[in-house]
């Protein structure tokens, strides 16, 4: 239970940073914007390459390091609950 917790809050975690992410395409135009939302491999290439701001590495790294952790967290977390 605690390690399915724990990958709750790094998909928060994740899930701030995609936010921001996506704030700033939407700022950028509508279509790029859209795009971002709706292509999961677009978003991960805007976030690389057009993506900027000050802390883009700790944004970056709070996106998909924390949205991995999260899925492997929740799993492993979810694997050893006992059977009821």
């Amino acid at each position: 239970m605690p390690l399915v917790l724990l990958g709750l809050v790094f998909q928060l975690v994740a899930v701030v940073c995609w936010v921001l992410i996506f704030a700033h395409a939407f700022q950028r135009s509508l279509g790029t914007g859209v795009m971002v939302l709706l292509l999961p491999i677009y978003n991960v290439v805007y976030a690389f390459t057009q993506f900027e701001h000050r802390r883009k590495g700790l944004i970056l790294a709070g996106a998909i390091g924390g949205l991995v952790l999260a899925v492997v967290l929740r799993t492993v977390g979810t694997a050893l609950i006992p059977p009821a």
